[in-house]
């Protein structure tokens, strides 16, 4: 009886040197990306006005209502990066850089519209979503978001070049555009808010004109002709209807699912900025005068909520990683060498995430107490939240956000599109409404937002690793394999049918 060998494959389509080359930069402008909310928030909190809190509390409000449209032109960048890499793993270069105009110029439209329709209908969708929020907040809130949806255009054409280098393997670059950018707002924000004292306004001109840049530059690099999929700009364009169907194959439902899941941050924001967590200064709740009340809750949520975004920096930035490293590896057609890459990133993005948390958690008394101009009760809860949030983010945000990365780079985007929204309207909407709302009488302000949230971490675990784990993936990526034959029915697969 002789003993068998059992021999390992070994994956060359990314070597641990490539890997590290392409999730490195990546991180790092996910970095600088995630932290200029923060610093936009601790800046103004310090500037020349008396009413810094209520300056906090609009950048916030309007950043959740501006993510919100991110999210769409982020989806998209992330649909065309999911067929390029599948292209390019494939080595059908010249249906990638069909693919990549197609995306660029569908982008650029979309991203005219959203901004002229934020302009038009500013004031109206901050009343509609922040009613509740002092008359100075909304003020201030109105004249941040006007000049912020002249940015949407930039932040397009960047989110489309960006993920189409990455795509390339060309991070690098997208690096340098990030650090050039973070360092061009910090100064545009020191100039604005402290020479110029124009407070709020400031903020958002200095992120405007720091989004100018890195819309350029990946443009430019875009159009080189040494890049496998390039963009050409003055070449004769026209519609491609089977090419936009494959990008909004993949584009549309994750761009509902990263709107939608927007839209739930800011519903429940709004749900602990209701009349019930008003703080009457002088102790009569008759006094009704603007200058009497205030809000810890809404102050202490936008505190954890610039602290946590550092947190998840190193995931995110893994996340991004994931659509081209599985997108090239589904483009190979090898099941084999498709399951080996996703089992590598998601244990990069426990061991990145568990030391990105741990840092964050040891920082965050320092930059509670010292970096943020709010008053000790808001300190307090906000260290409440973060306490409870990081714990869970321990061992749910690889599973949470990682995994369903997996599964759009194998073009299974419906189901994670499902099964988010599914979560996000059942346990971070709904049961954060529970747990702040008059009829229950729970009224746990901030902190209620925030167990919501880590509880809608835990389900989007359970959802998205048991979708891994049945196989049902394979389907969308046109690897599900019978005895007989092998089915393709995957957007990639279907491409030239």
């Amino acid at each position: 009886m002789s003993d068998r060998v059992k021999t390992k494959t070994k994956y060359t389509l990314f070597t641990n040197k490539a890997l590290f080359v392409l999730i490195i930069p990546i991180v790092i402008e996910s970095a600088l990306s995630m932290s200029l909310g923060m610093i936009d928030g601790v800046m103004a909190s310090h500037a020349k006005d008396a009413a810094g809190g209520d300056i906090v509390s609009a950048i916030t409000s309007v950043d959740q209502v501006s993510n919100l449209l991110i999210q769409l032109f982020t989806a998209f960048g992330a649909g065309g990066a999911i067929l390029t890499s599948q292209f390019l793993g494939a080595g059908r270069r010249e249906e990638a850089n069909k693919s990549a105009k197609q995306l660029a110029v569908i982008m650029l439209i979309i991203s005219i519209v959203v901004m002229v329709v934020c302009m038009v209908f500013n004031r109206q969708i901050i009343l509609l979503l922040f009613n509740e929020a002092p008359p100075n907040t909304i003020d201030y809130a109105s004249q941040y978001f006007m000049i912020m949806a002249a940015s949407y255009p930039f932040l397009a054409i960047f989110n489309c070049c960006a993920a189409l280098l990455r795509a390339q393997r060309k991070s690098m670059n997208t690096m340098l555009s990030g650090i050039i950018s973070f360092f061009l707002n910090i100064i545009f924000n020191a100039i604005f808010i402290y020479a110029a004292n124009l407070a709020v306004i400031g903020v958002a001109l200095g992120t405007l004109l720091a989004r100018m840049f890195p819309a350029g530059f990946t443009l430019f690099l875009m159009t080189r002709k040494d890049n496998l999929v390039r963009i050409k700009v003055f070449e004769r364009f026209r519609f491609n209807g089977r090419q936009l169907g494959k990008i909004l194959k993949l584009a549309v439902p994750s761009g509902i699912e990263n709107s939608l899941f927007q839209l739930g941050k800011i519903l429940v924001i709004a749900f602990i900025s209701i009349a019930s967590y008003r703080v009457f200064l002088d102790g009569n709740p008759l006094n009704l005068d603007p200058q009497n009340i205030t809000n810890y809750a809404t102050a202490a949520n936008s505190v954890a909520y610039n602290i946590n975004t550092m947190s998840s920096i190193v995931g995110n930035g893994l996340n991004t990683a994931i659509l081209t490293v599985v997108g090239q590896a589904v483009g190979t057609g090898d099941i084999g060498q498709v399951r080996y890459y996703i089992r590598k990133m998601i244990l990069f993005s426990y061991a990145g995430n568990a030391l990105c948390v741990a840092l964050i958690w040891a920082i965050s008394p320092l930059l509670i107490n010292y970096a943020y101009n709010v008053p000790d009760a808001a300190r307090d809860q906000a260290w409440q939240c973060l306490c409870l949030c990081l714990a869970f983010q321990f061992l749910t945000y690889p599973l949470s956000f990682g995994m369903p990365a997996v599964l759009k780079a194998t073009s299974d985007v419906k189901y994670v599109m499902i099964a988010a929204i599914a979560s996000m309207v059942i346990f971070r909407v709904g049961l954060c409404y529970v747990l702040t709302c008059d009829w229950a009488n729970c009224h746990l302000g901030a902190l209620g937002l925030w167990i919501g949230m880590v509880t809608d971490w835990v389900v989007r675990s359970i959802l998205f690793t048991g979708r891994f784990l049945s196989g049902r993936w394979k389907k969308s990526s046109g690897m599900l394999k019978t005895e007989a034959s092998v089915s393709c029915e995957g957007t990639f697969c279907n491409y030239g049918k």
